[in-house]
């Protein structure tokens, strides 16, 4: 942003995504409050048209889907015109911005990482009809990255009363307005970048794809038994299809789930949100990150003999801001390169896989991750922790339900995963068909 913020004016974040459903059409309100209106898009995080198809709305945008405040008062259509107030989210410092923004990230991926780690755990049960633990997690993220997409009310008072009360302006402008505005608001990128970011994995799929292909998918029933390659093919694409379409619903599913609930969702008074739920984040973001780090230092003493704990969620929670922020930045400065395809993300998921197939290996060294109990710990961690948060699966379904054209829907998610697998293939497959997973000593 400038003025309001200070990032560069450019197009699409890993939150700036074609909405999930249409607009209503505002002659059908009273009947069918969200019917199509010439299929705008609803969704505040939705990304307007690709810069190539429409470079007049470049200026309003930047990779993290900030609009630049100066710019948007020009809008002649906008609901902030040169005679009305801004939002009050317009209003918000460049410091105050940045600060309150890495703040949420923070503590919404460490709360997000631990949610998935739970999930996981409490999906993971003999006689489970889906093994892959992680799956849900993706389910529910795809969900509620979905309902936020959609969601007009929770941050209605952020982007300016004016919005609402201009029953006549055109609904393509006040739509085009909402969604610009509310991507400034510091809480909504925790929510979508942070929790949903984080809550979803998209190493640990690809990680369960290689698992099938190997004939390595932990099942808690018992161990695996041996099959030949063609049932392992058949479950390395059962394993992406069930992933990838469940998701792909839930997406669909929490925008639907937004516009049913649209009468009864509250909105978050802005007062409240500036004056008390912005500072006591920055307070909590950072007190949190940094009580991770004191208890993954010195762990409790009463929790010595039984330390599985703080490699599934200490070093976990310790890694996962990291990744987090890496994930939010490379889409900030990346995912605006190629309107078709989104490379911050492809990059964020490539690189994250790549750490956490080399992680994986060392984890299963003997003289690493067997017989230290603490390294095996650790690099549990940044499985789970900074590989699980610098990947993600919301965010890429949205992009994929997104993107213009079908045709690149289908090569970017297709991309996605292929080299993903070829990745895994390279450095855990290498290690696998060679020496052969060993042991750990720590529980995985």
């Amino acid at each position: 942003m400038q003025e309001g913020g200070n990032l560069p004016a450019t197009n699409l974040s890993e939150v700036a995504a074609t909405s999930p459903v249409p607009v209503a059409s505002r002659d059908n309100r009273k009947s069918n409050k969200f019917a199509n209106d010439n299929d705008l898009p609803l969704s505040e995080a939705t990304a307007p048209p690709p810069i190539s198809q429409d470079p007049t709305q470049r200026h309003l945008w930047d990779p993290s889907g900030y609009p630049l405040p100066e710019e948007a008062e020009k809008t002649p259509s906008g609901p902030i015109g040169p005679t009305e107030e801004k939002p009050p989210s317009a209003r918000l410092s460049k410091t105050a911005t940045n600060l309150f923004s890495i703040s949420y990230l923070i503590f919404f991926a460490i709360f997000g990482t631990l949610a998935r780690i739970g999930l996981q755990a409490l999906t993971f049960y003999p006689g489970a009809p889906v093994i892959t633990g992680v799956l849900w997690a993706n389910v529910g993220g795809s969900l509620l990255m979905g309902f936020f997409l959609e969601d007009r009310n929770i941050f209605r008072e952020e982007w300016g009363h004016s919005c609402t009360q201009d029953e006549d302006r055109d609904e393509h402008e006040r739509v085009k307005n909402h969604k610009s505005v509310k991507k400034t608001i510091p809480l909504y990128i925790g929510l979508t970048t942070g929790f949903c970011g984080c809550f979803t994995s998209f190493s640990t799929f690809m990680r369960d794809v290689f698992f099938a292909l190997s004939n390595d998918l932990p099942d808690p029933s018992g161990p695996t038994v041996h099959r030949n390659g063609g049932y392992s093919f058949m479950a390395l694409v059962a394993v992406i299809l069930v992933t990838v379409s469940l998701s792909l619903s839930s997406l669909v599913f929490g925008a639907h789930l937004a516009l049913c609930l649209h009468e009864y969702t509250p909105t978050i008074p802005f007062r409240l949100t500036r004056k008390f739920l912005d500072p006591i984040f920055t307070i909590l973001g950072c007190g949190c990150w940094l009580g991770a780090v004191f208890m993954a230092i010195w762990p409790p003493d009463r929790f010595n003999t039984h330390e599985t704990w703080r490699g599934r969620a200490i070093f976990s929670v310790v890694f996962a801001p990291l990744g987090c922020l890496l994930r939010f930045y490379l889409s900030l400065y990346l995912n605006t390169r190629f309107p078709t395809f989104p490379l911050g993300t492809f990059v964020s998921n490539m690189f994250g896989t790549v750490i956490l197939a080399m992680c994986f290996d060392l984890q299963h060294v003997s003289w690493i991750g067997g017989t230290s109990a603490v390294s095996c710990q650790v690099l549990e961690g940044v499985m789970d922790g900074f590989c699980g948060s610098t990947t993600t699966v919301s965010t890429w379904v949205a992009e994929l339900n997104g993107l213009g054209k079908r045709r690149s829907a289908y090569i970017y998610g297709v991309f996605s995963i292929g080299v993903a697998l070829g990745l895994l293939v390279v450095v855990m497959g290498s290690f696998r068909w060679t020496v052969g997973f060993g042991g750990t000593a720590c529980a995985s």
